[in-house]
C-alpha cells in the first residue's frame, strides 16, 4: 500500500519537475514569459526566478529520494 502511494508520488513528482525546467528561461522570456503575461504573482522577475529555482530542486531531491527508497526495496 505504502509503496503505491511512493510510487505515484514519485511519478508525480517527474512530471512537475519536467514542467518546472520548461518554465525556465534560459535568456530571454521563455516558456516562462507565458505564465506572466496577464498580472504578475512575483515582485519581480528576479524574484520569480529565485522562487521557480527552489521548488525545481525540491522537486529533485524528491524525486530522487523516492527513486533510491523505491529501487532499494526497502518497503517490502
Amino acid at each position: 500500500m505504502l509503496q503505491n502511494i511512493l510510487s505515484w508520488v514519485w511519478i508525480a513528482s517527474g512530471v512537475l519537475l519536467i514542467v518546472t525546467v520548461l518554465l525556465h528561461s534560459p535568456k530571454g522570456d521563455g516558456m516562462g514569459g507565458l505564465a506572466s503575461s496577464g498580472g504578475s504573482m512575483f515582485s519581480s522577475a528576479r524574484s520569480a526566478e529565485d522562487t521557480l529555482n527552489r521548488i525545481t530542486w525540491t522537486l529533485l531531491s524528491l524525486f530522487l529520494g523516492l527513486a533510491v527508497v523505491l529501487s532499494a526495496g526497502w518497503l517490502n
